[in-house]
Order: structure tokens, then sequence, then C-alpha cells
């Protein structure tokens, strides 16, 4: 599923996902145990915290943590993501030796485990999985063709020309919808089919040797892959142009368009939807919510007017390319060249075993959650999180009650919407029910395409149901949070608050408060209220709650901060893109202030002993910076200056520092430092 048409707003997509010493209890560190302070060992005391607060607080740690040859970035997650890997191996190791009973969760994860680990039989294979699909497209003579070829490798988990996922209706939380965004593109979105700096207009050209080397893997001479190539690039191009850029989709009614199937024929002449639909199961769709219409107006258009054998490049070419990693060792090396090494800057592949245990967490994850939570998740952790949760929001709610910008009546609505936000701590009450998902030891391609079908009809499933607001979106086991607006919940897994190398119970509150009262509890919550979350109500409906002038003033506010972001310059000429980026930005600052007030009513702050030489204050500024311990290859940072929600790291903690005055306060900033706001510039919001 997308989560950009979802309006699922996680904590940090770079981080990774991962469970950690911290919840199983390892390595004793903070307040009282004999390691070093874990903050005090991550400084980097040759900068000044007023010049550059991300490096003073993280440089010590990232010299001593470089970026592996196999990964683009490093970070605290995936140091986390380290432990869990581990973990994951022996439990995969052990089921796949088990002779379990078939039908089990372990007959299921060893299965699995086993056909991804046994290359010599996937290079045995080599494209044969994906044969007969090959054929079948190969095969098509109409445009009646293409679209009963898209309609079987939409369930396999192949997002070639069509996006669609049932959701809740924007408009009527209650109600479970079909929804189509825009979709179809090999290159990671709209821009790098068009931009004409040097760094992105390399990859486009690469992007073309890389897809004709790949029709040549699958069997053509050079000069037909060359010819292949082309097409594939001539028609995601003009999907490309119809694409909306990565801060147009950030706009809910804009991105909002209801109509009956009848009307997207309309759209979208000449196109039998009804019967389309009834090929993807689901015949029983009588509405549907458009988020980009021009797109599947041109999607229309091509289909009529686009040679067959276009269509034939761009089906086999996106066939393969989803399930190139899945193939033999040609494919999948030339897969990682242009994906891992010209996109993300990666030096080498990645162990198999770990690929090998992400494919499976897509797959199956909260499978593997339920073996999780048993054994690393303590009560008393998931207690101390619950209660901080609970004072968040009080601190959340006095932030409201005090703002001098929103009028009485806004503040009484804001308060209801607070008050009825559902935080879920840790892990689900109720587990997906797997039953109904074959694996075998057939072959891996078959597995991830098995899993993918799974998943689909999983979620079209949910058409014409009550809407289940216990479900989640993530695992236990993933080092990630959300808000979802039609839920009006925070969502917060187990392994978001995790601390490399430190118990839950030595982590002093400062440390707790910021790393995960105001990086997740805070930042989440904040969500609600950014400048898409705002426009939901408390009920999940996407309707204006807002007097006119109170919608002024806040966007007035959120028009600071998009400058303020607007101003940083990250790469060669690139620079953060503060409108498509405002949403996480502003839930960082308000993250920060509301978690910082909620720490202040702890007996810690209250009592303002230093820990390692450093006040409670300080300390809980350096927790808060711990959660964006991160660095990345120039490559990938180019990719998600262009493609991410998020500011990078740096950014996503000298961004909002340089608005609160707290932060001056804790650490001597004055106007001669690098992060020295004036009063009139700092942005403050909630």
């Amino acid at each position: 599923m997308n989560h950009t048409f979802t309006f699922l707003r996680g904590k940090a997509l770079l981080l990774g996902l991962g469970l950690t010493a911290v919840l199983a209890g390892c390595q004793s560190g903070g307040k009282g145990g004999a390691q070093p302070d874990l903050l005090r060992a991550n400084l980097d005391t040759t900068v000044h915290p007023g010049n550059d607060f991300f490096t003073y607080a993280n440089g010590g740690w990232l010299k001593k943590h470089p970026i592996p040859a196999s990964e683009s970035s490093w970070s605290i997650g995936k140091e986390v993501q380290n432990e869990v890997y581990a973990r994951l191996r022996a439990i995969n190791e052990e089921a796949a030796k088990a002779n379990a009973a078939q039908g089990s969760n372990q007959q299921k994860i060893g299965d699995f485990w086993a056909t991804g680990m046994d290359s010599a039989r996937i290079n045995q294979q080599g494209i044969t999985p994906l044969k007969a699909e090959l054929d079948r497209i190969g095969a098509m003579r109409t445009a009646q063709d293409v679209q009963d070829a898209v309609a079987r490798l939409k369930p396999l988990g192949v997002n070639a020309l069509l996006g669609l996922y049932v959701g809740q209706d924007a408009k009527n939380s209650e109600k479970m919808a079909l929804q189509f965004y825009q979709a179809g593109l090999g290159l990671p979105n709209r821009d790098y089919y068009f931009n004409q700096d040097k760094r992105t207009a390399g990859i486009r050209q690469e992007y073309g040797r890389h897809v004709a080397r790949m029709f040549e893997l699958m069997g053509q001479d050079a000069a037909t892959a060359q010819q292949n190539s082309a097409r594939v690039l001539k028609l995601e191009t003009a999907l490309a142009k119809s694409s909306r850029k990565l801060e147009d989709l950030r706009d809910p009614y804009a991105n909002y368009h209801k109509m009956s199937v009848a009307e997207l024929g309309r759209l979208t002449p000449g196109i039998d939807w009804k019967s389309w639909l009834g090929k993807m199961e689901l015949a029983k769709a009588d509405t549907v919510i458009v988020g980009q219409p021009e797109y599947y107006r041109t999607a229309g258009q091509l289909l009529k007017t686009t040679p067959i054998d276009d269509w034939k490049a761009y089906l086999q070419w996106h066939l393969v390319n989803t399930f190139a990693t899945e193939l033999s060792k040609p494919l999948d090396d030339e897969h990682f060249r242009f994906y891992g090494t010209v996109l993300q800057g990666q030096k080498e592949q990645r162990a198999r075993w770990k690929r090998v245990l992400d494919n499976e967490e897509d797959a199956m994850g909260e499978m593997l959650g339920q073996l999780f939570v048993q054994e690393y998740f303590k009560p008393a952790t998931k207690q101390r999180y619950e209660k901080m949760v609970q004072n968040v929001v009080a601190s959340f709610r006095e932030h409201i009650q005090a703002l001098d910008w929103m009028s009485d009546s806004t503040k009484q609505k804001a308060l209801a919407k607070l008050n009825k936000i559902t935080p879920k701590v840790g892990y689900p009450d109720k587990w997906k029910d797997y039953s109904s998902l074959t694996i075998g030891r057939d072959s891996y391609a078959q597995n991830v395409m098995r899993a993918n079908q799974w998943l689909y009809r999983y979620n079209i499933g949910k058409l014409g149901k009550p809407v289940d607001r216990t479900e989640w979106e993530m695992s236990p086991q993933t080092y990630n949070a959300y808000y979802n607006p039609s839920n009006n919940e925070i969502v917060l897994p187990a392994a978001i608050f995790a601390i490399p190398g430190l118990r839950d119970e030595d982590a002093d509150d400062a440390i707790v408060y910021g790393y995960g009262g105001a990086s997740t509890i805070g930042h989440e919550l904040t969500h609600g209220f950014d400048d898409e979350g705002s426009q939901f109500d408390e009920k999940g409906n996407l309707r204006n709650w807002w007097t006119k002038q109170d919608r002024a003033a806040f966007k007035q506010r959120v028009n600071q901060i998009v400058r303020q972001f607007d101003g940083y310059t990250v790469l060669d000429s690139m620079h953060i893109n503060g409108k498509a980026t405002a949403g996480e930005n502003i839930a960082d600052l308000g993250g920060i202030v509301i978690a910082y007030d909620a720490f202040k009513k702890t007996e810690q702050f209250k009592k303002n002993e230093k820990i390692g030489g450093l006040t409670p204050s300080q300390r809980y500024f350096l927790g808060y910076a711990l959660g964006w311990q991160s660095h990345q290859r120039d490559e990938v940072l180019a990719q998600r200056i262009l493609t991410d929600v998020h500011s990078p790291a740096k950014y996503r903690v000298n961004g909002p520092m340089a608005d609160v005055p707290a932060f001056y306060e804790a650490f001597g900033v004055r106007p001669n430092h690098a992060l020295y706001r004036p009063d009139s510039t700092r942005v403050t919001i909630w």
C-alpha cells in the first residue's frame, strides 16, 4: 500500500525497522551503569551546539560508525535493525529444520527462509518462475489484452499503470472505499524524468542503459533490448508528465475526487471499468476515489494510442523489475547496480540472509511480531510509554489552551480532537490471520508472489465491510511510528522506543522524553494538527472545523516554516522542499516543545542534577537528537530530497532547535552562533 495516499505519517522512513537490546535487557548504561554515559560518549565537543547541534550531539557516534559498504546510510535505526536480524535469523533457521505441520506459522516461516536462501536453486531456475506471465504479455494483441494483463499482474504486486487499494474514505471514515492513485514508473518519481540538473540527468541516462541490460538478461539481443528500453522510457515519461509533484500530493482536498464507476468511465472513454475491476476481484465496487484524475485520463488515452509492442515491453519490464531480487544472480546483480549503486550509492549487495528477512517482514510481519512481543517487550516498558503518552497529551492540551493566535471556539474543537486521539502502544490486541497464506519450497519468487496475492486480497477484502479500527499498519518490530488521520490515532510499535546498548530501566527521563516523547509521541500527536492532519476532524473526516481567521493565522505560521526549510541547501544546489516537508517539520517542532513541557513536570527536571556533566534540559535535547543519529551517501541524500516528505536527519535536529527558546537557554546560544534566529523569525505553531 502506498502510504502517501492513506496519509499515514511516520517518524522517519530513513531509519528502517528493528527491535533491540532495550527490549530484551542487555548491556547497561545511562545514569547508574558502569558504562560511560551514552549521551556524553556521542558528543563532538569540537563543535559548539549553537553552530551545529546535530554534529555536536551525534558527531562522536558518526565517527565511530562509518557507513558499511553494503549500505546507503547508517543510523541508530540500522543498529536496532542489526539486532533484530540476528534474532530473526535464529528463528528462521530453526523453523527451516523443524519439519513443522503443514499450514502452521513455523512451516511458512521455515519454507520462506529455505527458498530464499537456496541461491543455487534460484540461479538454476533463472527467469522460469515468471515465464508463464512473460509469455502471456508477449501474446498480447489488443488494448483489451493489455488491460487483462494489468489485471493479472496487480494482485502479484506489479504496480504497472494502475495504483489502487482499499482504505477509509477521507470524508467518511466509517466507510472503506476503493482508491486510485498515480503509479507505473520505474524511477522514484516524476521529477526524475524531467529535471535537468547533472545528477538527475545522469541517473535518467543510466536508467535507460539498465532497462536495456535487463532485457538482454531476459534473452533479447542487444538491438531489440535497446529498442524496448526506449519504448519503456517513452511510455513512462508520458505517465510521469501527468503525475503530480511530491508537494502537490500533500493536499487532501486536491487529491480527493469521489465518483461512480460510470463517471470513471467518462474520465477515461473507451475503458469498461466494471469489467476491468471484476478481473481484479473488485466487481462489487460501484464508487471510487481518484486521487489524480489527470493521470488516469492520460492512462486511458495511452491505452488507445500506444502501439502494442510498447505495452509488451513496458509490462514485461515491470514484471521482471518487481521480482528481480528473487531471481537469478545476473538479474539480481544488475538490479542492484542501478537501484542500489547508481541511485543510492551502495558499494556492494547486502547479505542475502538480511534481504530474505526484509522480504519476509513485508510478507508476514505480524506473524513474526507475535514471536517478538512475547519475549522482548516487557510489561513495565509498555506501561512507562503509555504513561508518557498521557503526560505528553496533557502538555499538548495546555499548549492549545495557551495559544494566542487561535480563538476560543476553534480551541474547543482542537481540544475535542486531541482528547479523542487513540494511542496504540507496543503491539496489536488482535493479530492478522495468515491461515489462508500458502508458502512452499518450490520457488522463492513464487512465495513472494503468493504473499503479495495474500496481501492484495486481504486489502481488497475490506471493501464493503465495517472499518477495523484495531488494525495496525506496522509490525511491532518496526522502528517507526505513524499518525492515521482517518482513525485519529497514533501508532507506536514496540521497537520505536529502543535505544541500542541502553536498557529501558537505565534510561533517565530526560533521554526518554527527548527520544520517545518528543521525536515519537509528541511528533505523531502533532501530525494530527499539521498542515494536512489539521484538516481532519475528531472523527477522522476531512472537514473544516476552523474559523476562517484562525485558519489564516495557522497558514501564516506554516508558511514561515516552509520558508525556513526552503532556505537549507543540502547537496550541490539541491535544497529542502519546504512545502513537501512542512508536515514533518511542523511535527518535529511541535513534538520538541510539547514533550519538553511534559518533561519539566518530572522529578529529574525539578531536581536539576547533572548526569554525565549534562543538565536535565541538555539531556532532553540530546535525547531528541539521539533519534536522528544518521548519515548517508550523497546518492541517497539526493534521492530523498526529491522523493521524501521528511527533511534529512541533520535538519530535523538543527531546523526545529533554531526555533526553540529553551534550547537557546540550555546551551547558551547567542547571536554569533550559526543556528541563532532572532525572536521575530522563530517559528511558533503549537
